[in-house]
């Protein structure tokens, strides 16, 4: 009913390439603060190769399948450690439970910047990765739903400071998973 492969080392790998995604970003913007529509028309018709949104795009991609990528990596390794098997049922509904919150967000944050609201985008990522994350926690460990309800959390003060944006994608994705992953770590990894 539990799916325990899930690795330490996969939350702190997530949060350092969400640090160094972030870090990636405010150098290519010279700024953490994109939420006035006239800043970011301006930062769109700059002479840099890239756009800022095809640049946050690509950044957040990048991020993103590294992320996943060490986790399958990690927990493909403890599961075979453990000498479970990774591809089970309870993975199934794991992955269910996760991906309709995690594409309606996506898919949602997509078209917040196609339409030029950029100052959604990083409040609107930590809110449904957050409801992913405590629909997962049934199948998980109530770590993860702890995590998800501070990504919501988080994702809510987002939306209060807009111009903070960046900022709270950071801790949020960044520090809480690093955090999330050490937790982990030292209570079910280590042995």
């Amino acid at each position: 009913t539990k799916f325990l492969s899930l690795s330490g080392w996969s939350g702190i790998f997530a949060g350092l390439f969400a640090i160094l995604g972030a870090m990636a970003a405010y150098i290519y913007l010279g700024s953490t603060e994109m939420v006035y529509y006239d800043e970011i028309f301006e930062l769109m018709r700059s002479d840099r190769s890239l756009s800022p949104k095809t640049f946050l795009l690509l950044d957040a991609l990048i991020v993103l399948v590294l992320a996943l990528a060490s986790a399958l990596f990690f927990s493909i390794r403890k599961a075979t450690k453990q000498g479970e098997k990774f591809w089970s049922p309870v993975l199934k509904r794991l992955l269910f439970t996760i991906l309709v919150p995690l594409g309606t967000g996506g898919l949602l944050s997509l078209i917040m910047m196609w339409q030029n609201h950029v100052n959604l985008v990083a409040p609107l990522t930590l809110i449904f990765y957050g409801l992913a994350l405590t629909n997962a926690g049934r199948f998980v460990n109530k770590e993860l739903l702890i995590l998800g309800i501070a990504e919501i959390t988080l994702g809510l003060a987002a939306t209060v400071w807009q111009d903070l944006g960046l900022y709270f994608w950071t801790v949020g994705f960044g520090l809480f998973h690093m955090i999330y992953g050490v937790t982990l770590y030292f209570k079910y990894d280590r042995k």
